[in-house]
């Protein structure tokens, strides 16, 4: 039974992201300052100093956007969900409007990496069971772009291995939000030979200011990002797990909450 998560579990971490056309709210740059602050993701001391109301501004969700909130037992965290993965927003939509997240846990936690849930097998899961290789039944193709990137805050959707699933086909309902670490400018290059991709300095920015896994980049499609509630997800993973990475104490979805389609 293959279990649905980030193949490159073993990999070192990193992360970056582009979310083009912010639009100007001071309230939610308000929030996105204080997530800043308080991230344990922090930029290497050699590095560039960060212009924190430029990456503020950067971290705005965009107004074509759809909005979620993501109500949890240790309390909620705000998506952004991206306009161009336009599957893989509907979907998620798709199963809010149905309720198809209440009551699942989350089953894998790994600090310094990412946060998982989606599992359908989850909800009411005996304590310990080893849980992820649920499934709604049906897969989504792949939307792997360029705009965006596992920088930390990204919400990403599971898969199965490349051996049996070459075509990086999405889970029908399992996501990761990306923890992440502290990247170097080093890492990101390497990506770029890999992959023959470009970084943007805003991308570059994000990932130096945030830190996130960019070894799972253009493996995985990213289809939104955290912009509220960071301190709910360090919360989330400070929390002591079992040798499966599951929570020693039950972390549940309640509910999630659309909050602009």
């Amino acid at each position: 039974m293959n279990k649905l998560f980030p193949c490159f579990l073993l990999l070192a971490l990193g992360l970056a992201a582009c979310w083009p056309n912010r639009h100007n709210n001071n309230k939610n740059k308000q929030h996105i300052a204080d997530s800043i602050a308080n991230s344990s993701a922090n930029s290497s001391d050699n590095l560039p100093a960060i212009d924190s109301a430029k990456l503020a501004a950067l971290l705005l969700p965009d107004p074509f956007s759809a909005l979620v909130a993501l109500q949890t037992n240790w309390g909620e965290i705000r998506i952004e969900l991206f306009f161009h993965t336009p599957t893989h927003r509907e979907n998620f939509l798709a199963l809010a409007k149905k309720s198809g997240y209440n009551d699942l846990l989350f089953h894998r936690l790994i600090k310094g990496f990412m946060a998982q849930t989606g599992d359908p097998t989850s909800k009411n899961a005996r304590a310990g069971a080893r849980l992820g290789s649920g499934n709604t039944g049906k897969d989504q193709e792949a939307e792997i772009n360029t705009q965006y990137f596992h920088v930390r805050g990204a919400l990403a959707a599971a898969r199965t291995p490349d051996e049996v699933n070459p075509e990086k086909k999405s889970s029908g309902s399992q996501f990761y939000i990306v923890d992440g670490r502290p990247v170097l400018p080093e890492q990101l290059d390497r990506n770029e030979r890999k992959y023959n991709i470009s970084y943007s300095p805003n991308q570059r920015l994000l990932y130096q200011a945030l830190g996130g896994a960019p070894q799972l980049d253009m493996e995985y499609t990213v289809f939104g990002r955290v912009y509220q509630g960071f301190a709910v997800l360090d919360s989330l993973m400070a929390q002591p797990t079992d040798k499966n990475d599951r929570p020693t104490t039950d972390i549940k979805v309640l509910d999630v909450k659309i909050l602009k389609e």
